[in-house]
């Protein structure tokens, strides 16, 4: 299909645009050849959202935004542009104008929120000795152990930013819930998947790190939706 969109890839907090290796070379088996993972700073909704409108800009075609945990936040906000076919939803906070990841949280605060702690500079952390068990319990011990170790901490104001005009009341989207996620609490994903009215709506029984324990799943469902904008 000659008319494939660019997929460009938005990770959350604790990873950076690493954390889709497994599915970006899923998506190029299945003839993706444009896909592009933004790195984001992690330092304010804001500047995140503008990294990302950045990297769409220099695309010449539609596109379609791809956004995991607080990732979700980020397309929400930056997913305005024109040439933004679609958005889909990879465990990701999919917040309403006015509305934070922090205030979501709230509602059915996550089984791993203790293990989350801030610094003395006010980045938060997720605790290495708690990382496995919080974030990825459906992957292997050692590879968890490499995750930790590389894990990027936002800074703590970053979960408090609001959404200003959601994205994604004028696009199609599309949202895969992880129902064993201890990071977003899979209530929450599915009051946001709803709200959405989202074209499609997975639940995948998975952790949150959903593109280490199952990227070919979710590369089908990201392939999903770009089949269904290109038509």
């Amino acid at each position: 299909m000659s008319n494939k969109p660019t997929i460009i890839l938005v990770h959350g907090f604790w990873g950076g645009a690493a954390h889709w290796g497994k599915v970006i070379l899923e998506l190029a088996r299945r003839g993706y050849q444009s896909v592009c993972a933004v790195e984001l700073p992690l330092t304010s909704l804001a500047e995140d959202a503008e990294r990302t409108r950045k990297m769409v800009a220099q695309q010449k075609g539609p596109v379609l935004l791809v956004g995991h945990s607080y990732g979700g936040a980020v397309i929400t906000e930056a997913g305005d542009q024109p040439n933004v076919a679609g958005l889909v939803y990879i465990a990701a906070f999919a917040p309403d104008e006015g509305e934070s990841p922090g205030a979501i949280t709230q509602r059915h605060p996550p089984a791993a929120m203790a293990n989350i702690e801030p610094d003395s500079d006010s980045y938060l952390w997720l605790k290495a000795d708690n990382f496995h068990e919080s974030f990825c319990q459906d992957i292997s011990l050692e590879d968890a152990f490499v995750l930790a170790a590389t894990q990027k901490a936002p800074l703590a104001g970053t979960f408090g930013d609001v959404i200003t005009a959601p994205a994604w009341r004028k696009k199609p989207s599309w949202y895969q819930i992880a129902s064993e996620d201890r990071m977003i609490a899979p209530e929450n994903q599915a009051a946001m998947s709803t709200r959405l009215n989202a074209r499609k709506v997975m639940t995948l029984e998975a952790s949150h790190a959903l593109s280490h324990s199952k990227p070919l799943e979710v590369a089908a469902f990201i392939d999903e939706a770009a089949v269904a904008i290109s038509k």
